[in-house]
């Protein structure tokens, strides 16, 4: 029998139509017990935490982030796997921050939820359950196959921090384009184990600090000198800032200026793209070769949600800006690919 800890912290999977609005409010885990009683035929003895209040993901932060870190902490050495049912708004961003947060992870993190309540005929959720469950629980000679924080929806298992959610409409609501499936489940669940992460013989570390003083520049043909020198000047440690293609701006020399008064202040300004496919690659071109000499930062092929996170997460663990500017720039948990 395998031990399953479910964290839930509620979402779109245990939701109940109100009858006088007709809107959708969270309701708790025993909603999903009652629409799936396939669980007690199940190998699993599941335990559940269920938050309280129930959380809309729309009001994620940091706290519950580091709240759901220390509930695995605390429960690590009892279970075989983790199951944590979020909403899927922000679970690319709760994905990301726990894989910074949970250091060395020799069990599984599986994220799901659904596109619809778990009570409704068409539900997605009954699927992206039972199948989290599985992957939570799954081994290979004698060891978890999955040693990491993944998101698991419509059949597909995405690397937590390469992914983001794409789609509101459709089941198939993650997609990773700059990092493969880490498995797709038809009749049997095929795991791309070359992909996978192995932290065989690492030391399992919760991490507790967070430092949001972090700011985003999102460019567009037009932005005012006005509006950028408001962000730049934001009391924030660091800034994600959207450029355009493989990294590009707009090569004004007052532009510029700015960008480079900053750096000399003190701030971090990391460059990813707002393609969600392809890698910031600076100097590649005339308008990104500035960049670069001013000591821009490049993001390669983060999501825009792991370079939020993984800036919160350095930012609280360390204290000087140049460390953080260099480790900004390494893979830490798989979450980028460097292309120099």
């Amino acid at each position: 029998m395998y031990n399953i800890f479910i964290i839930y912290t509620g979402g779109t999977i245990g939701m109940v139509k109100d009858p006088e609005t007709g809107t959708f409010i969270p309701f708790d885990f025993e909603l999903i017990e009652k629409n799936l009683p396939d669980l007690s035929r199940l190998n699993y003895k599941l335990t559940v935490h269920s938050f309280d209040p129930i959380i809309d993901s729309s009001n994620m932060r940091p706290s519950i982030w580091l709240e759901m870190a220390k509930i695995i902490r605390d429960n690590y050495e009892h279970y075989d796997g983790f199951v944590i049912l979020h909403g899927s708004d922000t679970m690319a961003y709760s994905a990301s921050m726990l894989s910074f947060l949970l250091e060395g992870l020799q069990k599984p993190v599986v994220f799901s939820g659904s596109q619809l309540p778990i009570g409704e005929i068409r539900t997605d959720a009954r699927e992206n359950l039972m199948t989290a469950l599985e992957i939570a629980s799954a081994k290979k000679d004698g060891r978890a196959i999955i040693q990491e924080v993944c998101i698991l929806f419509d059949n597909k298992l995405f690397r937590g921090n390469r992914s983001f959610k794409y789609n509101s409409d459709k089941f198939e609501a993650f997609r990773s384009p700059n990092y493969p499936v880490l498995a797709e489940a038809g009749i049997h669940i095929r795991y791309n184990e070359e992909i996978l992460l192995n932290n065989e013989g690492k030391d399992f570390i919760c991490h507790y600090h967070i430092d949001t003083r972090v700011g985003v520049l999102k460019l567009f043909p037009g932005i005012s000198k006005e509006t950028i020198e408001a962000v730049l000047n934001s009391d924030v440690r660091s800034i994600v800032m959207e450029t355009f293609g493989s990294g590009n701006t707009m090569t004004d020399e007052w532009f510029l200026n700015l960008l480079a008064d900053a750096v000399k202040s003190g701030k971090n300004i990391l460059d990813i793209s707002q393609c969600k496919v392809g890698s910031v690659e600076l100097g590649r071109y005339e308008t990104s070769n500035g960049l670069k000499c001013i000591g821009i930062l490049n993001g390669y092929d983060m999501t825009f949600e792991t370079a939020v996170t993984k800036l919160m997460y350095l930012q609280g663990e360390i204290e000087s800006q140049e460390k953080v500017a260099h480790w900004i720039q390494e893979p830490l948990r798989g979450e980028l690919t460097k292309n120099d």
